[in-house]
């Protein structure tokens, strides 16, 4: 670690998480949804942050993100994120990255990584050789409209388990396929639902996204770095 406290967030579709890098502490959430502004989310994590302490932050966005700002508002939040200054807002250091990218980069153990994050949309994101590169994979066209579509949540509900898994699957299949990876990370909330792996896919953990929200601070990691 670079010695400074960070506050990780992860601004998911349904919760926001929070987590803080100094010992004893615990994550906390917040509910976000279709209304969920920059403004509101930055409120909600200083209210249920009041008691830590922490120098600097890390926020992961499901959306692209460019030189530590929002360029597109993510599809299941509310509007208002592109440009926002996220800086000002908290009042300290802060990075932003897009929230797969930041996952990816807690998960990764070297060599060439597809991460896919299966959760209310699909996030993604490539890592080579320690340098992560944020994709949008899941706006990609797929069977009769895109991966995201059918692999996220609302394909999971509206398919059922068999057919969203069977999706899940071919689309690890293609997508391996493309990018040719040594092995393919699989996060979000719905990973865990998948009854089988492709034997070149494992689950990423929990709190891989906290992790990456730590790393991007870290200075004992050079050659690790989010394009």
């Amino acid at each position: 670690m670079s010695g400074r406290t960070v506050l990780a967030v992860d601004v998911g579709g349904s919760h926001v998480k929070v987590l803080v890098s100094s010992a004893g502490h615990e994550r906390r959430r917040f509910a976000s949804g279709s209304k969920l502004g920059p403004k509101e989310m930055v409120e909600g994590v200083r209210a249920i942050t009041q008691d830590w302490s922490y120098e600097v932050v890390s926020v992961g966005i499901p959306s692209p993100v460019r030189g530590d700002r929002v360029v597109s508002d993510p599809v299941n939040l509310g509007p208002g994120w592109v440009g926002f200054d996220l800086e000002a807002a908290f009042e300290r250091p802060t990075k932003v990255a897009n929230d797969a990218a930041m996952q990816a980069l807690g998960s990764y153990e070297g060599g060439k990584m597809l991460f896919l994050g299966l959760g209310t949309g699909l996030g993604s994101a490539v890592v080579v050789d320690g340098t992560v590169v944020p994709m949008e994979l899941g706006h990609l066209p797929f069977r009769k409209a895109t991966f995201e579509d059918y692999v996220g949540e609302r394909g999971r509900l509206r398919f059922g388990k068999k057919k969203w898994e069977k999706a899940v699957g071919e689309t690890i299949e293609r997508l391996t396929a493309a990018l040719e990876p040594d092995y393919v990370v699989l996060g979000g909330g719905n990973a865990k639902r998948l009854d089988a792996l492709p034997p070149n896919a494992r689950l990423g953990a929990n709190d891989n996204a906290f992790v990456g929200a730590f790393r991007l601070w870290d200075e004992a990691m050079p050659s690790t770095k989010i394009e």
